[in-house]
């Protein structure tokens, strides 16, 4: 993730110490909310309100374990937040994930606030509402690629939330369909759902415009970004939409399991796995224990579900009818999603790939995905393992979007290579290396050698996406002229050198239109 562990703990004690410090900003760090005042910090040398571990719900614990998401409390006395939630149960999921909370906890659900320091609430600067990612079974708001130290000095709020995760956030079972009158799982959607209408409630105290709000995510969080498109529950909520490397159309549709499909699943693993033979034994065993058989080997994973409330239909059918919410929409992946095929990849061994996957239409994937040289086959690898994995559900996501919304859609492709660095080998774009850019959070990703051409893109990212939260338009000053993929069909290539070109891609996924080998069931 950056810099070398000193420059993670540099930023952590500075986002942490730095604070209450300037006296002309006292009031300014002392915010009142629907639920009570709270107080901030100064960050980033003061120039950044940061005001952290705020609940936008109540804990979801006891009775409300696998519920939606019930209003938070309210309290008299200031409240300090000064401090990151707690990140939702997960083990430990993901090797480059560090996280600045206190550990994981099901009383989760919490957001965090950076605002500019001269921000009022008269500003009503834009509102970038992100959603972390780790396949929705890991990760947190509170890790420091996404710390809110420099968006903000871009003239946007920053809002960056936790939400419930594989078996917590995602479990679907008859007896809580029963509950709560026909639906069940899909609780970190209605989470997401509820930390939005909590920003619109709120967000204005803190200078941002509940009117202008931009959700982005990668990842997990993408796929939760096409996914909150699709919910009407969520329409109006936002205006702008930013998807890195995810979307929820990977198979086509149904592209998610149907509720009674995916009960039938979740209460043989529930007998299995932990014995509860009622939903009051299951709601009683420790969040430990059924975290444990989450974590086994073969368990099931556990994401979201057509439940018929929330989600009412496959979100591809949703967008191929037009019912998807039509809001701007800023989207892309990177070069090198997946690498791991390409290990050792020879031009015998990818035609025997070839053949082992895809039997009589070989000759189309080769064709896609040639390898008549051992540097090709690589490459091509390196290409399927990467849309199999993420990029085909991207793509599908942006086409369906640029054909029925009528609105501008504008697509990149994450190209520049990055160094060496203590999770990752360099000469990659890999899967979330784009996340330190965007945020400007380079210096926190460990024994990462930054090169100035890093710096360069990462500014220019910045700049895009914070154009694009303003306006629904991501051109300005000082950057190259990104067209509308909708109307042009042009890419833009981020690199060391901006560049756009037409999108040379599309065989390759109109071959995995007409099938791929089969997913694991969820």
């Amino acid at each position: 993730m950056h810099t070398g562990m000193r420059g993670i703990f540099a930023l952590a004690a500075m986002s942490i110490f730095v604070g209450i410090s300037a006296p002309a900003h006292a009031d300014s760090l002392t915010v009142k909310t629907e639920q009570g005042k709270v107080h901030g910090k100064l960050i980033h040398d003061g120039a950044v309100r940061a005001f952290l571990g705020l609940p936008y719900a109540a804990p979801p614990v006891g009775e409300l374990r696998w519920k939606a998401p019930e209003p938070p409390a309210k309290w008299r006395e200031v409240r300090e937040a000064t401090q990151y939630g707690a990140r939702c149960m997960q083990g430990q999921e993901f090797d480059d994930m560090v996280f600045q909370d206190s550990g994981p906890s099901e009383d989760c659900l919490y957001l965090n606030i950076f605002t500019p320091a001269d921000a009022t609430p008269d500003s009503k600067l834009p509102v970038m509402f992100w959603i972390h990612g780790g396949g929705y079974r890991g990760g947190s708001a509170s890790e420091p690629r996404h710390n809110g130290d420099f968006l903000p000095g871009k003239g946007v709020v920053l809002v960056t939330i936790n939400y419930r995760l594989g078996v917590f956030g995602f479990l679907a079972l008859p007896s809580l369909a029963t509950e709560s009158g026909g639906a069940t799982g899909n609780y970190g959607l209605m989470d997401m759902v509820a930390a939005l209408q909590w920003v619109k409630a709120n967000i204005a105290g803190f200078g941002g415009d509940p009117g202008n709000v931009t959700i982005f995510g990668e990842s997990a969080g993408s796929m939760a970004v096409s996914t909150l498109m699709a919910v009407s529950a969520a329409q109006g909520l936002f205006q702008r939409a930013i998807g890195e490397s995810g979307g929820a159309m990977s198979l086509g549709a149904p592209d998610t399991p149907s509720l009674l499909q995916r009960e039938a699943r979740n209460q043989a693993w529930v007998t299995r796995a932990l014995g509860a033979s009622t939903l009051a034994k299951l709601r009683a065993l420790p969040a430990e224990k059924i975290l444990a058989a989450a974590d086994a080997k073969g368990a099931l994973r556990f994401s979201t579900v057509i439940d018929g409330k929330l989600l009412t239909e496959p979100v591809a059918v949703t967008y191929a009818a037009g019912r998807q919410a039509h809001v701007p929409m800023l989207a892309g992946w990177n070069r090198d999603e997946q690498f791991a095929l390409a290990d050792g990849m020879t031009v015998a061994k990818w035609k025997a790939y070839a053949e082992q996957k895809f039997g009589d239409r070989a000759e189309g994937f080769l064709a896609v995905y040639p390898g008549d040289t051992d540097a090709q086959a690589a490459r091509s690898a390196i290409d399927y393992d990467s849309d199999s994995f993420i990029a085909f559900a991207t793509w599908k996501w942006v086409e369906a979007q640029a054909k029925t919304s009528n609105r501008p859609v504008y697509r990149y492709h994450f190209d520049l290579a990055a160094p060496p660095s203590k999770f990752h080998p360099g000469s990659y774009a890999f899967h979330s290396d784009d996340i330190e850019y965007v945020f400007g959070t380079l210096d926190t990703r460990p024994g990462a050698d930054w090169r100035p051409e890093d710096r360069k893109l990462s500014d220019e990212i910045m700049d895009y996406w914070t154009n694009f939260a303003k306006t629904g338009y991501p051109n300005g000053a000082g950057l190259p002229d990104w067209p509308d993929f909708a109307q042009t069909g042009l890419v833009l290539q981020l690199d060391s050198a901006i560049t756009f070109t037409p999108d040379t891609a599309k065989p390759r996924y109109e071959f995995l239109l007409k099938g791929m080998p089969p997913r694991r069931p969820d």
